[in-house]
């Protein structure tokens, strides 16, 4: 469990810049084979996954406990559905960054500044991914828990919408159309095309 220690906004953040480049040498990962930025277990997390040509970049709302060789269910079905999907590799990515492995433990009070290097972190993750990249909408109904997901799903919209970005979802909507979180979807689910634009003006 990962119950955050305070608000965010009571916590010392690294940019996405600094966490990029900070490096902890007691890290024991291989860091050809992972990304995991910032690269120490912290409060907050950027990014997880694999590196590859060719990523499935999974959206969940925001990261629990998982590291590098060290991963949740939530990330081990993420994996076998990306590999099972075609993707050399899988991206974890969050709408949050904030750690909690209770969403109801979520931040109260939206850290725009914690959003804003977490949207530059989608960036990049983007920007890597070649042309027209992959990125699955894996986030289930845990997207009504706070009011200020939207926002940030609309920012995450729109810098994919500069890379040519496709949206994909597996397994059914929920009632309200959210797309399927990864954690109970059978190892051979496929990935389909998901409109995200449809989605976000029905929520």
């Amino acid at each position: 469990m990962h119950i955050p220690t305070s608000e965010s906004l009571m916590v010392d953040i690294l940019t996405f810049e600094d966490a990029k480049s900070h490096r902890d040498d007691s890290a024991e990962y291989d860091r050809d084979k992972w990304l995991y930025i910032p690269d120490f277990y912290s409060e907050y997390r950027y990014i997880l996954g694999t590196a590859g040509k060719n990523p499935l970049i999974t959206i969940g709302i925001n990261p629990s406990t998982a590291e590098p060789d060290n991963l949740d269910n939530t990330l081990k079905s993420v994996e076998r559905i990306a590999l099972g999907n075609g993707y050399d590799s899988f991206i974890m990515f969050n709408v949050y960054a904030q750690r909690a492995t209770n969403p109801d433990h979520m931040d109260r009070e939206f850290n725009e500044a914690l959003h804003l290097e977490n949207m530059k972190a989608f960036r990049w993750v983007l920007e890597r991914s070649g042309e027209a990249p992959s990125v699955w909408a894996a986030w289930g109904t845990i997207v009504e828990k706070r009011e200020y997901l939207k926002r940030c799903l609309s920012d995450m919209v729109e810098i994919g919408n500069e890379f040519s970005a496709r949206w994909f979802m597996t397994g059914k909507p929920s009632v309200k159309g959210h797309p399927h979180h990864p954690l109970y979807l059978k190892k051979d689910s496929r990935v389909e095309p998901f409109d995200m634009a449809a989605y976000l003006e029905k929520i």
